[in-house]
């Protein structure tokens, strides 16, 4: 049910984007909140943030704009009242920092304490939606490298080492980005991602994850809104083992240069290099996980 639910709005979505010009124009000189906008001026704040909870979502920062982001995952409430429904951990914690300078191609690193993954991308914005004189889509690219600094946890009983060579600790993500800002109040996206991993643990094991995705934004006053995101992955048997699509939802405020997240999410993991393939968890099994992000930015 859930697969045909989520196809389903793929469909619709790719219908939408060619709706009626003139309803699009009607519509979003309101979202721009200027009866003197120019039917060539691009639109704003299709997402509010550079993620959606743990995605990219199509935005980049300002032009000469630092964001520094603290997220956070809880553990999951199938470990019950003793651990406090997660809340006593174990946790995942992810720092980063995000600069632009022209407000298009976006450059960001971080660290994340899962499995000590390190990244680094480069992201930016092909297409901007115009309000009503040019597209009527946007689109985003965004390429990552993932770089891991654990060591091997069977080394010891292997006498193996599965990351001999550096070029074996590293992983990539490549996403091409599609959405549209409806109305004030509702933005949907839609993303390619193909995941590639230099080395995997078993001969059998597949170095390349396909999976498609969708999350959308709905603003219920100026600094309060929901959020949500799921990703279908298009091979399942790349790796043994049982994953899960990852699915959550979340509210966000808006307070000045903060947007603070909250969310609900199955993934452990922050970084889509693990969250896309390696999900182990499920919502119909309890495992979910309560989760942030803080986002603050500077302007240089």
């Amino acid at each position: 049910m859930m697969k045909n639910s989520f196809r389903i709005a793929f469909i619709l979505f790719a219908f939408s984007i060619f709706i009626n010009k003139s309803y699009a124009q009607d519509d979003l000189m309101k979202v721009l909140g200027d009866n003197q906008a120019k039917d060539s001026d691009p639109v704003t704040a299709t997402f509010k943030t550079t993620r959606i909870i743990n995605f990219h979502s199509l935005e980049t920062v300002g032009k000469r704009t630092l964001d520094f982001r603290i997220s956070h995952r809880m553990g999951d409430w199938s470990s019950g009242a003793y651990n406090f429904y997660g809340l006593d951990g174990p946790a995942s914690i992810k720092l980063s920092l995000e600069y632009s300078y022209d407000g298009r191609l976006m450059v960001g690193v971080g660290r994340s304490s899962y499995e000590k993954m390190m990244d680094g991308f480069l992201k930016y914005r092909i297409i901007r939606q115009k309000v009503s004189n040019g597209s009527a889509i946007s689109m985003t690219a965004v390429s990552t490298m993932n770089y891991t600094l654990q060591d091997d946890p069977n080394y010891a009983i292997s006498g193996v080492n599965m990351y001999e060579f550096p070029t074996s600790r590293m992983s990539f993500v490549n996403e091409l980005i599609i959405g549209r800002k409806f109305s004030r109040n509702f933005s949907l996206q839609s993303s390619l991602y193909m995941v590639h991993y230099n080395m995997v643990k078993r001969l059998i094991d597949q170095n390349n994850i396909y999976a498609v995705g969708v999350a959308g934004r709905y603003k219920l006053s100026k600094r309060f809104a929901l959020t949500g995101e799921y990703a279908y992955r298009l091979n399942q048997s790349y790796a043994v083992g049982t994953y899960y699509n990852p699915l959550g939802f979340g509210f966000e405020i808006e307070t000045g240069g903060h947007v603070f997240q909250m969310q609900m999410t199955n993934s452990f993991a922050i970084n889509e290099n693990q969250v896309i393939p390696f999900t182990n968890t499920s919502w119909t099994k309890m495992g979910i996980r309560i989760g942030f992000n803080i986002s603050r930015v500077f302007t240089l």
